[in-house]
Order: structure tokens, then sequence, then C-alpha cells
């Protein structure tokens, strides 16, 4: 007898539902096995370099890093780490002389220029200028601010601005923090100078007057300074800050030099008479 046709269609269904199910169990057990045997990874960090490595391995350098990220230009004459890394004169013995005043520096219009010991100035080594020091000179040069100190030789004359003491060169301001301040009291102490075979230890004097904006200024003054001082040789020259008058004395001693700038009255507004060791 057979059953009814609504209950062949269950049936049908249950059956029809058991097979669905055999068939996903077989896929789930056989997706599980697969993942079972999977090889799974994992990042693994390098080991670290032996030291024979390390130190073979080369580092870039700040100055390098700088240079690809900020190129700079480099100042007139400037050569590489010579402005950090310039080297300072050795002192002999102890100080024979000390002043304090004021200290300014000096690079370009200055750079590459030749000095008054006939080298050329480079901004970059410990050197300063000063009006009466002999050349060649070593000094101690104190900022009396922050205390630092740098040693340094006289190899120009100046500074020819009112009561500065001494000019000195880029490197020098940087290592005295003159640079930003641009003009510091100062100590500064001079060593015994190196003696030159020929060359009279008390010195070779003259009297130096300017600057003028004006180059017929500093003619007239050196044609009234002619007539008033026949036996001295009276020139005329420009530089990088205007017109200079010279005077050199017959009696170039420092004595006849102090005497002959305490005369002059100069009318125009800035220029002065300073006494300049030649020598």
């Amino acid at each position: 007898m057979k059953p009814p046709p609504h209950r062949r269609r269950i049936a049908a269904a249950a059956s029809h539902g058991r097979a669905l199910a055999a068939v996903l169990f077989s896929l789930t057990v056989l997706l599980f096995a697969g993942c079972r045997h999977k090889n799974n990874t994992y990042y693994q960090p390098p080991p670290p370099l032996p030291p024979a490595a390390i130190t073979r391995t080369a580092r870039p350098s700040q100055s390098s890093a700088t240079n690809q990220t900020a190129p700079t230009r480099p100042a007139p004459n400037a050569s590489a780490g010579t402005t950090a890394t310039a080297p300072q004169p050795t002192p002999r013995g102890r100080p024979v002389s000390s002043e304090v005043g004021l200290a300014s520096w000096y690079g370009p219009p200055y750079a590459n220029r030749k000095a008054a010991d006939g080298s050329v100035y480079d901004q970059n080594a410990m050197t300063a200028a000063h009006r009466t020091l002999p050349m060649g000179s070593i000094v101690r040069v104190t900022n009396l601010e922050n205390e630092q100190s740098v040693v340094v030789r006289i190899t120009d004359r100046g500074p020819f601005v009112g009561d500065r003491i001494i000019d000195l060169s880029l490197a020098a301001a940087k290592a005295t923090g003159v640079y930003r301040a641009g003009v510091v009291k100062v100590r500064v102490e001079a060593f015994a100078p190196p003696l030159i075979p020929g060359v009279d230890p008390a010195g070779k004097w003259c009297v130096q007057i300017g600057a003028f904006p004006s180059q017929s200024d500093a003619i007239n003054l050196k044609n009234q300074l002619l007539r008033r001082y026949s036996t001295a040789k009276v020139i005329e020259f420009a530089g990088p800050t205007g017109h200079w008058v010279r005077i050199n004395p017959l009696k170039a001693d420092r004595a006849t030099a102090s005497q002959i700038a305490n005369s002059i009255r100069i009318p125009a507004p800035g220029a002065l008479p300073y006494i300049v060791r030649l020598n």
C-alpha cells in the first residue's frame, strides 16, 4: 500500500536534506584537513651584524646629511671645515701686556685681500688686526661677557673705528661669541712678540687719518699736511671703507707719531687720526 502523496513529498525533502548535509560535512572536513597541513610563515628579523661588520659599515656624517637637505653657500675664501677646526697659535710664557676695550670682527669685503703683514687675509683662520702690537704677535682675547677665549696671531692693522682695540677674524669671532653681538668688551693679553732680524723692536710708526667718504676731502687734507709736514711722506689711498691719508714722519718713532696725531683736528665727522705701527 502506497503512502499518501503529501507523505511522499515530505520523505523526499528529508532525503534531499540529508544528502546536502552530508556534502557540506565532507567539504568542511576537507578544508580543515587542508588548514592543518598548511605551512604557516612568520617574519624573522635578521641576525645582528658581527662587530667586524659594524666597524666596517660607514655611517653618514651629519654634515653630509645637512648638505643633502639644505645646501648652503660657502663664505668667500672658506675652506671645508676651517671655520670650526681652525688651529690656534700656541702662546709662550706669560702675557707681557694687557688691555681692556671693545672688539669687533671683519670678513667681507676684506676676505682675500692683502693684509698688512703681506699675507692674504683668510677670514677662517685664527688671526686679528691691531693698531699697535707688533706683526706676528700672539694674543689671547677673552670675551668679558661669557669668558670665552681664543688665541690669535696679529696679521693686520685696525680697527679704525672709535675706541675699538682689536678686530677679530670671522673664525675667532665665532669662537668667542663676538660674531653675533658685533661689538663686545674684551681683554687682550699679548705675549712676547717674535724677534725679527733687522727690525727695530721699538717699531716703525705712522699716523693714519680717515675714513673719508669723498676722495676729494682726503686729497685736500693730504695737500694741507704736505705743507705742514714738509719732511714727512704723506699719501692718500683708498680702502674698503673709504679714503685715507697717511703721514710717515721722517723720525718714525712712537713719540713723534703720537705728537702729530694729537695736533691734527679734522672737521669731517668720523675721520679720526690713529697712530699705527707699520711692522
